[in-house]
């Protein structure tokens, strides 16, 4: 029974760990385009889909489409995204340039990344109340005892601490490497 709920948490911490993927911390990760879509005859499509995405550079991210056809249409979709950076078009590439972060725009990525931390601690707690609902449920139909509903309830507490731990591990590691330049 233990097994779905820690299934569940571990999901949340998957999540949380994609959703970090997506923010950038002064270097150029091609992760950041993972959201984005491309109107590919008529289609959205991801944009690691219809080109080649690579870092040459530290700060750079360098697009090129299969189609040269598809570089105003790549243009315009990380215009309209929200990753916050002009692309320079080439006429065969785009190449994204990444500026250092200032101080100012570190503080503001590191307090994001915090509140995405709890949201993530919300949703294992909500899993734990779940779980505890679960467990009280058996023992009032008769399907557990009430030392093995307790025991049980401590087991759950147990994973949840574990998760809520792992969360605060990985929100920490991520805010340390956004701050150090």
């Amino acid at each position: 029974m233990l097994d779905q709920y820690e299934e569940k948490m571990k999901k949340s911490i998957d999540a949380l760990q994609a959703e970090y993927t997506t923010i950038r911390a002064g270097r150029a990760n091609p992760h950041i385009l993972d959201n984005i879509k491309v109107d590919y005859y008529g289609t959205p499509t991801p944009l690691q889909q219809v080109g080649n995405v690579n870092v040459p550079e530290a700060r750079s991210i360098l697009i090129t489409p299969w189609e040269p056809s598809l570089l105003k249409d790549i243009e315009k979709a990380i215009l309209i995204s929200d990753i916050g950076i002009t692309p320079n078009n080439d006429g065969k590439s785009i190449r994204l340039t990444f500026p250092e972060l200032t101080e100012d725009r570190r503080k503001e990525l590191a307090k994001d990344v915090k509140k995405r931390a709890e949201s993530c601690k919300v949703a294992i707690r909500n899993v734990r109340r779940d779980a505890n609902d679960d467990a009280k449920k058996q023992n009032k139909d008769g399907d557990l005892s009430d030392d093995e509903a307790k025991k049980l309830e401590d087991d759950i507490q147990k994973l949840t601490d574990k998760y809520i731990n792992m969360t605060d591990e990985i929100m920490e590691s991520k805010t340390k490497e956004i701050m150090t330049v």
